[in-house]
């Protein structure tokens, strides 16, 4: 077997072999530290009859660690300049598909069906890009992509709002989006001394796993979403102040809104960081009621 690829000196071997220069814009931080890899890995319990999706592979050294692992490795690769790179460094394992695609453009219900329709599980595990982890990290929940669980390196900030809960700092809206579909835990912190080049902020292993069923069922999933954002716009106003101008006509309507917190008991005067999700989703659902289900039968 080749000597792994995170390593400093063999990450620069490859770097000067391919004559490649990192891109600011595509938040490139190669990681160059075998035992963080080995970590994450053990954190997805693979095994062979896993598939796994990656995101952003690099030069390839997470990807062969889940090569070792996993029945087989899908990874989306934006940049073609890696192409080549990786062609080269993960020539030892043929369990290994890379696709030159931006994962946001990707149809994964498609891939799901043509990359894994032998496994009996896939999960997502990567290092993303920080600048676009939330956006990457929705398309798989709202798709609705059958993966049972996510192992993710983001930016710690972001992991520790993902993670909060209510009356806390940091829980909000994404919070919530994110803990409607899955448990969120942080798995690890990882050092910046571990990149190559070293990222600018603290990161975090996330380990999202998908729950047996949401804690509680909404009308309209999106207009969950809705609520929830607009109920954040202005941390320190009230729920109600925030969603009369988050909702459409919402300040035409604050007696519609009023009547909807009265109706399930919410005090309308809470702060948005107070409200569970169960409490989002009873707000939600009678809010859609009355902005959209009542208007259709009128």
């Amino acid at each position: 077997m080749k000597k792994d690829i995170a390593t400093p000196v063999r990450t620069k071997e490859i770097l000067e072999k391919h004559g490649f220069s990192f891109k600011k814009s595509l938040g490139q931080n190669f990681l160059i530290d075998p035992n963080v890899l080995r970590n994450i890995v053990s954190h997805a319990n693979l095994t062979e009859t896993t598939g796994v999706i990656e995101i952003g592979p690099g030069i390839g050294a997470l990807t062969e660690h889940l090569a070792r692992s996993a029945g087989k490795v899908v990874a989306f690769e934006i940049d073609g300049r890696l192409l080549p790179v990786l062609q080269d460094t993960l020539s030892p394992y043929d369990n290994v598909t890379i696709l030159h695609q931006d994962i946001l453009d990707a149809d994964l219900g498609q891939v799901m069906e043509d990359q894994f329709s032998e496994y009996e599980d896939v999960v997502v595990v990567a290092n993303l890009p920080y600048y676009i982890t939330t956006p990457i990290i929705m398309k798989f929940l709202l798709e609705r992509v059958p993966i049972s669980a996510m192992v993710i390196m983001m930016q710690k900030e972001v992991a520790d709002r993902i993670t909060a809960l209510p009356g806390t700092k940091s829980y909000g809206s994404l919070s919530i989006a994110i803990q409607y579909y899955m448990d969120a835990e942080v798995a690890m912190i990882v050092p910046k001394t571990v990149f190559m080049p070293q990222p600018n902020v603290e990161s975090a292993v996330l380990k999202l796993t998908r729950k047996e069923k949401v804690p509680a069922e909404v009308l309209n999933e999106g207009f969950l979403f809705e609520v929830s954002r607009g109920s954040f716009a202005q941390r320190r106003k009230t729920i109600f102040n925030n969603l009369q101008s988050a909702l459409p006509d919402g300040k035409a309507k604050k007696e519609l809104i009023l009547q909807a917190f009265e109706r399930i008991g919410i005090d309308p005067g809470r702060r948005g960081e107070t409200l569970t999700i169960e409490e989002f989703a009873a707000l939600s659902n009678a809010l859609y009621e009355d902005f959209y289900i009542s208007k259709s039968r009128s």
